[in-house]
């Protein structure tokens, strides 16, 4: 079930309005779970064995882990929990990756190797879904936390259908102690969070699908080289595209707990005025990246071992959250170039020290213009179906070859320096300031007005939205 459809539409208010029915505690978090197994089987009905798999594995396993004082058989008992875990994803999502990469090696070897085809369909959210659930047991197997003693609010919390397939990938420490007592929506919670669905499905709609998609589908697309300026605005239109459409979904879900009285953390921060790629990481997919700076980076080793330690450790945490993005080798370079730009960051910092000109306007601007244009760079293999796609803009980008194929028409020329620019120029102006805040200084008929005008927008653009691009990961 998609946020931006009408079905959404009529299963949210009839979820908030049982949720806000007289009800028992325990009788709503029952409809709240229920009604997450139906969000999430609208996709695909029997996924949802998986959640359940995950679900009573987890609660068991983190049950004898809590109270299991032998050392090694925490270990297994942890073992258990990873090796399911990682191995519905490796199944579903890698398998054919794996597959091909294995025939490619026999082939190399001189093997004809046919395999039989690999009909296995990617259960969506799954990536999310299995770091939520693993975070659960490591943070028991850690003793950072206790295991919850309800087998309901636990069964919620896997399943909690606003952030259930595209995130925010939440902690059980976060979400699991609001399942405790009851929760409705204050009035403000409810204008609060309304006001982000709308925020965030505009940000979706309009912004992502609307103004920028058309213009990246069109450039990757081509089978031909590009003229440079086609390249250059494929790529920043897929880089607002890409924004716009998580951040909207995760803003969108934020908003949709909101209205039922619970709290997700935030996972953007306004990425493209980062200065430096550490900045970068701290704005862009915040859960992801602190889960696996908590849960990777840090038992690695993290930068307690030496500087080439703390390399490699850097390296292979963004080599594998590439991998988690995608079960293709362009995603393993976009995390591999990520891990570069975090260790040459690191090294020049410590070469060049703390100086005052870096604090001053003009070099911040200078750094966050660095570090957009080079996030822009992996980009490209992010979007590329291919290294061939990948390679052919790159060179033209860098090169600034002008015999290529114009494939943009003015009207999306404009369309998308325009769109670029705004996003760029709001996000520096909101670095360091919260949306909250600044929406609280505004007056009320001017929020009202602009209210009414992205519902507008809304409304007349729907029909040509489409699925969020975190679903495939």
């Amino acid at each position: 079930m998609l946020f931006n459809s009408l079905t959404f539409v009529v299963f949210f208010v009839l979820v908030l309005a049982l949720h806000n029915a007289p009800l028992s505690w325990t009788t709503k978090k029952a409809n709240l779970l229920i009604a997450s197994y139906l969000f999430y089987a609208a996709w695909n009905p029997p996924f949802v064995v998986l959640l359940w798999i995950s679900t009573v594995i987890d609660w068991h396993v983190a049950k004898r882990l809590f109270t299991e004082q032998v050392k090694h058989r925490r270990k297994v008992l942890l073992a258990i929990s990873v090796i399911v875990n990682l191995g519905l994803l490796g199944y579903f999502k890698y398998g054919g990756f794996l597959l091909d990469n294995f025939v490619t090696l026999a082939a190399a070897a001189g093997i004809d190797y046919q395999p039989p085809d690999w009909h296995i369909i990617l259960p969506v959210g799954i990536s999310f879904y299995t770091f939520q659930t693993m975070a659960y047991s490591l943070d028991v197997y850690l003793k950072r936390a206790e295991p919850s003693k309800s087998f309901l609010d636990f069964a919620l919390f896997v399943t909690f259908f606003p952030q259930l397939v595209a995130g925010p990938i939440v902690r059980p420490t976060h979400l699991l102690p609001q399942f405790a007592t009851p929760r409705v929506a204050t009035q403000k919670q409810l204008y609060w969070g309304l006001g982000l669905m709308t925020i965030g499905l505009f940000q979706k709609i309009v912004v992502a699908d609307g103004l920028l998609a058309p213009v990246a589908d069109a450039v990757f697309g081509a089978k031909e080289t590009l003229h440079p300026l086609d390249a250059w605005l494929g790529t920043l239109a897929f880089s607002g595209q890409i924004f716009s459409d998580f951040a909207g979904y995760s803003t969108t879900a934020i908003g949709v707990a909101l209205t039922l009285g619970f709290g997700l953390p935030d996972n953007f921060r306004f990425p493209y005025a980062a200065i430096g790629f550490s900045d970068f990481w701290r704005r862009w997919h915040i859960s992801l990246s602190s889960w696996l700076r908590d849960y990777l980076y840090v038992p690695l080793g993290g930068n307690r071992k030496g500087n080439l330690r703390t390399y490699a450790n850097l390296m292979t945490t963004m080599l594998l959250g590439g991998l988690w993005h995608g079960a293709s080798w362009t995603f393993v370079v976009w995390g591999g170039l990520h891990g570069l730009y975090l260790a040459a960051e690191r090294f020049l910092k410590a070469r060049m020290g703390v100086h005052a000109i870096w604090a001053k306007l003009p070099a911040q601007i200078m750094l966050a213009f660095v570090t957009y244009f080079l996030i822009n760079i992996t980009w490209v293999f992010f979007r590329a179906g291919d290294f061939a796609t990948a390679w052919r803009m790159i060179v033209t980008m860098l090169t600034f070859v002008t015999d290529g194929e114009k494939v943009l028409p003015t009207v999306h020329v404009v369309e998308t320096v325009i769109t670029i620019g705004i996003m760029l120029l709001v996000h520096w102006y909101m670095r360091e300031r919260r949306l909250d805040e600044e929406i609280r200084r505004m007056p009320a008929w001017i929020t009202g007005l602009v209210w009414g005008v992205i519902l507008t927008l809304i409304i007349i653009t729907q029909g040509g939205s489409d699925a969020f691009i975190y679903f495939q990961f």
